[in-house]
């Protein structure tokens, strides 16, 4: 017997053992449902609105099950899930019932008819995964012949993966909410798809992104305030210069009081010392009107980030945050509005090594999203932010490892972050 019938029958068994096979008054009814013995056969199983056999379904449809002693049947499991049985819509040749709305844990694509004794009988049936969703890229900077993690739900062999300009010939440790793949030759950027049996998923991000760019690194824009983080290329590099946040001499305490400019703070105030300032490129243009943040509420701050595990971050959150024109600018540069309470700015709080205690991305590059709606929401000290978005609050940038509150952040370290790419992107 396979595995799965045994645990099924083994299953049922013990759950007839507790009921007893407890019993009260009847009243005898002529089209009463009688549980009748002996073993059930299927000739075959068709939708219950449909005259026509079929050897598949998606989750929740209902079906008829068209055979003979179906009254023996006590319970009904597709794959490894059980079905809901009214004994209503069960006659000697007939069984209505839905498909499980849960996904299989094991997929055997069969449907078991299991009696009161624990009699087994099984019967080819495929149920379809409802058709795929995909959620994210592990790198979606990925070069052609890197190997990225796509995930989502419902994916399911046979899966095809197509990128713009190319499809993908090497797929691997397919699971039902994420897959292996390997950038092919020639993708271009743009979305991907995903195609299973159950239908096609096209991606809402985009492969090599370059919407909404606030900071490439490669051109003009990057530092802008009153400290200048290391941007270079070298071979770690993606696609040119990217932002590098680190200083040697620097230990982060993680008892709640770190604050480190040196190393770890990169601004971008807006304007400069023009009377009266200006927000235009190349000196300090409003992000504002490099990207439009009418919809901020849809939209996510993306940037791909490097850590190698030699400099391995175990504490003290990355603060990351933007600020309207009446905030800072390079004019009226100040160090205040982000802790005012009066404000209460929103912001992210990154602590990715929450989970374990230490955080590396193993020296790749991977992509990290901050839906803005969802995360945008802390204040200084980590609590929930007082202070509300607006279309305005785009201008500034900044990404700040600091602490603002007095209890512990982690555990002391001197991490080695590598950033390039911050975008904003739809989301929704």
């Amino acid at each position: 017997m396979k595995p799965i019938i045994k645990y099924l029958a083994a299953s049922l068994a013990a759950a007839l053992t507790l009921a007893g096979f407890s019993s009260c008054d009847r009243v005898d009814y002529p089209d009463r449902f009688e549980q009748t013995d002996g073993v059930p056969s299927i000739y075959f199983v068709r939708p219950a609105d449909s005259d026509v056999a079929i050897t598949q379904a998606s989750l929740e449809q209902v079906l008829c099950i068209v055979g003979d002693n179906l009254t023996s049947v006590h319970d009904i499991y597709f794959n490894d899930q059980p079905a809901i049985l009214n004994t209503s819509f069960i006659t000697k040749n007939t069984l209505v019932v839905a498909v499980p709305k849960n996904l299989p844990g094991e997929a055997t694509d069969k449907l078991y008819l299991i009696t009161r004794d624990s009699t087994v009988v099984d019967y080819d049936f495929k149920v379809l995964l409802p058709a795929p969703k995909i959620t994210s890229m592990s790198f979606e900077w990925a070069l052609p012949g890197e190997t990225v993690t796509i995930k989502g739900s419902y994916f399911a062999e046979p899966l095809t993966v197509s990128f713009p300009g190319a499809d993908a010939t090497t797929i691997s440790n397919v699971t039902i909410d994420s897959f292996d793949v390997v950038v092919p030759d020639g993708a271009q950027p743009g979305k991907i798809k995903v195609t299973t049996d159950s239908g096609t998923a096209q991606s809402l991000f985009e492969y090599r992104d370059s919407r909404n760019m606030l900071f490439s690194f490669d051109d003009a824009r990057g530092n802008h305030g009153w400290h200048n983080q290391t941007i270079q290329s070298d071979e770690n590099s993606i696609d040119g210069n990217y932002l590098q946040l680190y200083d040697a001499a620097t230990v982060f305490k993680c008892d709640g009081s770190d604050w480190n400019d040196t190393g770890y703070h990169f601004e971008y105030w807006p304007g400069n010392w023009n009377s009266p300032e200006t927000y235009e490129d190349p000196d300090g243009i409003d992000l504002t009107k490099v990207a439009d943040f009418t919809n901020f509420a849809n939209m996510a701050l993306k940037f791909e980030m490097r850590i190698p595990a030699d400099h391995p971050w175990t504490g003290c959150p990355m603060q990351i945050y933007f600020a309207s024109l009446n905030m800072c600018t390079l004019g009226t540069a100040n160090n205040t509005y982000f802790h005012d309470e009066t404000i209460s700015l929103p912001r992210v709080m990154y602590r990715p090594w929450q989970a374990t205690g230490s955080f590396d991305t193993g020296g790749k590059w991977i992509t990290v999203s901050f839906p803005i709606e969802s995360e945008f929401v802390y204040d200084w000290g980590g609590g929930k932010a007082s202070g509300q978005l607006s279309a305005d609050s785009f201008a500034g940038f900044e990404i700040f490892f600091a602490a603002g509150s007095s209890d512990g952040e982690g555990t002391p370290c001197t991490p080695l972050v590598q950033i390039d790419n911050i975008r904003v992107v739809p989301c929704k």
